[in-house]
């Protein structure tokens, strides 16, 4: 026991360190590029972000448990839009200034539809090769149509102004985060295994959750520095990345349908805390703090309910 706290301590330092670093980076590389915060936010940092995901859901697919892949694709978007978009927006609040807006839906029909197939409990390898391309679509048009930059002036972030520089940042943050969120999910994992938590609630809850915090320290430091772009943008693209190319290569090798347990709890809680996402985007100017403690409040809701 007091190794694995040990291990959630290194990881916590490991994942605010790295935050700090993809940041800095990520606000270079956007500079440097001449694309706006938002888009970096959505694809590269996005992407960046989901690969503790990839490497968690691709190891229990090839350990013969999707369904803890998939628990893991639909839990860890669940802790993006209400525990990491509420955490960030506890740190400072969120200026959202229209931003998001088409992303935000674009990650509500893909939740849906993704849904859909699990209903439908259809399986194959080409459906997992559809989404990927879908994936593919989804960059493509994001970069020839980018989103509009937030009007909200942002705290000056000490980016670095050459392009190596900030390569090198960004490398050395994401791999901080993917392995301060190995650690500290190996750490809550052993706690968990000896208080006698069953395996579905861990890949529902501590492993979505653990693999989710990079893109919690990542928007975290974001929207300390005033980056709200990035923090929103990071969420979004997290959960299109989630599903798309997670969940793409997830059924590529798997080909096997969707589990159905998760029909009745984990996919409407995924549905509806993407479509509380179109409707801020859409309505509200800003995410404050009293907001945000109340996404934090759902959250461990949610999750308390899943261990009931």
């Amino acid at each position: 026991m007091t190794g694995s706290l040990i291990l959630i301590a290194i990881g916590l330092v490991a994942l605010a360190g790295g935050g700090e670093l993809l940041v800095r980076g990520a606000v270079g590389i956007a500079n440097k590029l001449g694309v706006s915060t938002l888009f970096t936010g959505l694809v590269i940092v996005g992407a960046a972000t989901s690969m503790p995901e990839m490497v968690a859901s691709v190891q229990a697919v090839l350990s013969g448990s999707p369904e803890i892949a998939w628990g893991n694709i639909v839990g860890s978007n669940i802790a993006n839009s209400l525990l990491i978009l509420g955490g960030a927006a506890l740190v400072a609040p969120i200026v959202l200034a229209g931003v998001g807006r088409r992303d935000s839906v674009v990650a509500l029909l893909l939740t849906l539809i993704v849904w859909g197939i699990a209903w439908l409990r259809i399986g194959s390898p080409f459906i997992g090769v559809g989404l990927l391309a879908a994936l593919v679509i989804y960059i493509v048009w994001r970069y020839r149509h980018p989103p509009a930059q937030a009007e909200a002036e942002a705290e000056e972030t000490a980016a670095p102004s050459n392009f190596a520089l900030s390569l090198l940042f960004f490398a050395l943050g994401v791999a901080a985060l993917v392995l301060g969120g190995r650690w500290l999910v190996t750490g809550a994992i052993d706690i968990a295994s000896d208080l006698g938590v069953s395996q579905a609630v861990i890949g529902l809850t501590i492993v979505a959750v653990g693999t989710s915090l990079p893109e919690l320290a990542a928007s975290a430091v974001a929207a300390f520095r005033g980056h709200a772009e990035l923090a929103l943008g990071n969420v979004l693209g997290s959960n299109i990345f989630n599903l798309l190319l997670i969940g793409g290569v997830t059924m590529s090798v798997s080909g096997t349908s969707l589990p159905p347990e998760l029909l009745q709890y984990g996919w409407p809680i995924c549905a509806a805390s993407a479509l509380l996402l179109v409707l801020m985007c859409r309505f509200m100017n800003r995410i404050g703090r009293l907001f945000g403690l109340l996404m934090l409040g759902g959250f461990a809701a949610n999750t308390a309910l899943a261990f009931s």
